[in-house]
């Protein structure tokens, strides 16, 4: 059985990045290189790499989220950019949305250990939460799938006018090249690679940005959003 690799010390970026939450920060990485490899959810060899690789990495995508939105992780796993920007932005609503039970687990054990009471583990697929959950502003991914599969689960739960952020690596512009058709069915306007942290992490975090119009999921998705949305009025009469 290999040794568990050791955790290194936080690096001095990490203090300016998560300011206040640095305590909050450095308890989510510990629990990342223990319960995290322990139940599966990192690979061991991540470990020396948490901070840079993981927590730094998501947390500067909090540089293109707008100021006081909703905002849902799909495919959330060990948190992962969810929390991290939780840590950052106390002004988001975040929903954590991930299909695994374990996963799920670990997640609400994280929110409740620090105390992130501006965000909400919900276990289900993103096909099957349209509806159960109210349509959100920004939805953001890391390492969840290609861009256009992606899309085809994050873009229905935008509201309209809404946008997608993917953390990709370094085929992001090959990808949204050839996810364009998917895309634009989908209802997105207009498509952009921004790089963040500048002076945090070598290299920068590539993130895809999709904008989407007054239809998000295009016509495709219009009526299911329509059952969904009367599906939830019945409900809502019957209790």
């Amino acid at each position: 059985m290999t040794e568990a690799a050791e955790l290194p010390p936080a690096p001095e970026q990490a203090r300016e990045v998560f300011g206040d939450r640095f305590a909050d920060a450095v308890r989510y990485a510990e629990l990342l290189a223990e319960a995290g490899v322990q139940r599966g959810l990192i690979g061991p060899r991540e470990v020396p790499r948490l901070w840079e690789r993981h927590l730094l990495n998501c947390a500067v995508l909090s540089e293109v989220v707008p100021e006081g939105v909703t905002v849902c992780d799909v495919g959330s796993g060990a948190g992962l950019p969810g929390i991290p920007l939780a840590l950052v932005r106390e002004d988001l609503k975040i929903t954590l949305l991930e299909p695994l039970l374990r996963r799920t687990n670990f997640l609400t054990e994280v929110v409740e250990l620090l105390g992130l009471d501006h965000v909400t583990v919900v276990r289900g697929r993103a096909e099957e939460v349209m509806g159960k959950i109210q349509p959100v502003h920004v939805v953001t991914a890391r390492a969840v799938a290609p861009l256009d599969r992606l899309a085809t689960w994050g873009i229905p739960l935008l509201r309209p006018y809404g946008e997608m952020l993917a953390l990709k690596g370094d085929a992001a512009e090959e990808e949204l090249k050839s996810a364009s058709a998917a895309l634009s069915k989908l209802g997105a306007v207009a498509t952009s690679i921004v790089h963040v942290g500048d002076g945090v992490v070598d290299p920068m975090s590539t993130v895809v940005r999709v904008e989407v119009g007054e239809s998000p999921g295009g016509v495709r998705f219009a009526a299911k959003r329509a059952k969904a949305a009367r599906t939830g009025r019945t409900r809502r009469r019957r209790g």
